[in-house]
């Protein structure tokens, strides 16, 4: 798609790095924010909105982002944000309901649906082997993530409908995901060539999320068990506990630091990510980002700063990262004709 192999395997790389680093600080920051979740939530989805935009008007000014490129129409952000607005509400409504390793297993589906959306909405083509590639690195991530799982069959007493509104949940964000794709390779074409700045498609995209998730704020506290009308006391008690001032009735030892450096941490990977599928494709950029599961379970595994006690991994969770291994390989081996090149 126009850029350079070196310069994809670095984008890779810094995706891996960070998307690493996003998970395992996110852990951290939750440690003096455990009774906060939400206020986390709320705090990025909001505040990179002025972050982004911040970054975007200071890009115009100095001529990096065009006249054309702010001009772009603004339908297909707007899908954007609503489809990312609701992967959030069902998942959330879904994860209320699921046993807590249940979520990131059904969360893998979200590979399947892109390369279900990517076939349908751009017309891509994918060999057998990049199919079963992909498939293995689903299938990989599930068993290492399953490795730490109960004895039994952990969804026997779910309700058939929370597993369905979690994997709907995967297809929501991976319809966004193909949608920003949908950006770049249209925008090209409007611009002459040049493709979008990453900080329009992240403005506008997140602009519209947040929009939609303030629409639906209501909803979005009470699955939390905060009702709307307490939801002014847990936002100031979260800043209090963020800032670690004041007299916080829990314990916020590690704040701001931690929810600082996970905050910044959480941006660059967004940007990485973005700049990835801006270079390669969609599902290039979720199969790199993958990739970092078992690095951050395993990472995750051994004692750290506020959380020192480490866990013993299974050998199904070396099973599954082989397996994951051996399906990014499978799916990246060099294309034997050319009529593939369409398919990355």
């Amino acid at each position: 798609m126009g850029s350079s192999p070196a310069a994809a395997a670095a984008a890779s790389a810094a995706v891996v790095a960070l998307a690493v680093a996003n998970r395992v600080l996110y852990k951290l920051a939750l440690v003096p924010l455990k009774a906060y979740p939400f206020f986390l939530a709320q705090l990025t989805t909001f505040g990179y909105v002025a972050v982004y935009f911040s970054i975007l008007y200071a890009r115009y000014r100095a001529g990096v982002v065009t006249r054309d490129m702010l001009a772009l129409p603004k339908s297909r952000f707007v899908a954007i944000g609503l489809l990312e607005a609701l992967g959030v509400a069902s998942g959330m409504s879904a994860g209320a309901m699921l046993p807590g390793p249940a979520i990131p297993i059904l969360s893998q589906s979200f590979l399947v649906w892109q390369l279900i959306f990517s076939a349908l909405l751009l017309g891509r083509t994918y060999s057998a082997r990049q199919i079963i590639g992909c498939l293995l690195v689903t299938s990989g991530v599930i068993l290492a993530v399953a490795s730490g799982a109960n004895e039994g069959q952990f969804l026997s007493e779910v309700q058939l409908i929370w597993p369905a509104l979690m994997i709907t949940s995967s297809a929501f964000q991976a319809g966004a995901s193909i949608l920003k794709e949908a950006v770049f390779i249209d925008g090209a074409e409007r611009l002459k060539g040049m493709r979008p700045d990453i900080f329009v498609v992240n403005s506008f995209g997140s602009g519209f999320q947040a929009l939609f998730v303030f629409l639906l704020l209501p909803f979005l506290s009470n699955l939390r068990g905060i009702k709307f009308a307490e939801l002014p006391g847990y936002v100031n008690g979260g800043a209090e506990c963020f800032l670690n001032v004041g007299e916080s009735p829990i314990d916020c030892g590690g704040a701001p630091f931690l929810p600082l450096l996970f905050i910044v941490v959480n941006m660059a990977f967004n940007i990485s990510l973005l700049n990835l599928v801006k270079m390669s494709s969609a599902l290039v950029a979720s199969l790199t980002s993958t990739s970092a599961v078992p690095i951050s379970i395993y990472i995750l595994s051994l004692p750290l700063p506020y959380i020192p006690h480490g866990a013993e991994l299974s050998t199904s969770f070396v099973i599954g990262a082989v397996v994951m291994l051996m399906g990014l390989i499978l799916y990246n081996l060099p294309h034997s004709s050319s009529k593939q090149s369409k398919a990355d």
